[in-house]
């Protein structure tokens, strides 16, 4: 029975450090001035009015046009005070679940948002172009091999957008053609 009990522990272990480390890391940056091979990027994000209560998170796409699908990452970033409010407090590793360390040439994006709630559910939110990173994502693989996890940066890295706020005559007609839209549908 002893030999039984430690079997099984020695396996719930293996089974433990096998899952463990599973999943690459990138790290979550919008500015970074030592970026590899010595260069550096800025990616600000504009029209933050209210870093304090603005948020951006990194998403990976998995496949394209109508049919991708967007899986949000987390943490989310907080960005800095003004005069600087345009960048995140510093950079965070995020978990990319699902993808091996090593994997290379995925596609994300940032989506950042002024408000509580989600991006979803925000009105003034801004979204940045397809981002391809080329390096391997970070982690330790089953075979030992380490990597060490890649920035946004890079020729087809995160570039500068803006949170865009809707004005108020934009929401009137959104909500006057809604109007138009059930009155219609109750005739």
């Amino acid at each position: 029975m002893k030999k039984l009990l430690v079997t099984l522990a020695a396996v719930l272990v293996s089974v433990s450090a096998f899952a463990q480390g599973q999943f690459g890391t990138i790290v979550f940056n919008n500015r970074n001035l030592t970026a590899p091979g010595g260069g550096t990027y800025n990616a600000p994000i504009n029209n933050v009015t209210d870093p304090a209560n603005t948020h951006a998170q990194l998403y990976l796409v998995t496949g394209s046009g109508a049919s991708a699908v967007y899986t949000p990452l987390n943490p989310l970033q907080v960005f800095r005070a003004s005069p600087n409010q345009a960048f995140f407090t510093g950079p965070v590793s995020v978990d990319v679940t699902g993808q091996a360390p090593g994997t290379s040439g995925l596609n994300f994006v940032v989506r950042a948002w002024e408000g509580a709630g989600t991006y979803e559910t925000a009105t003034a939110r801004g979204e940045s172009a397809l981002i391809t990173v080329a390096a391997g994502l970070g982690g330790t693989t089953q075979g030992g091999a380490i990597f060490l996890p890649p920035d946004l940066g890079g020729p087809n890295g995160l570039q500068s957008f803006a949170i865009i706020v809707p004005e108020p005559s934009t929401i009137a007609f959104g909500l006057l053609g809604a109007a138009a839209l059930l009155y219609r549908r109750r005739k």
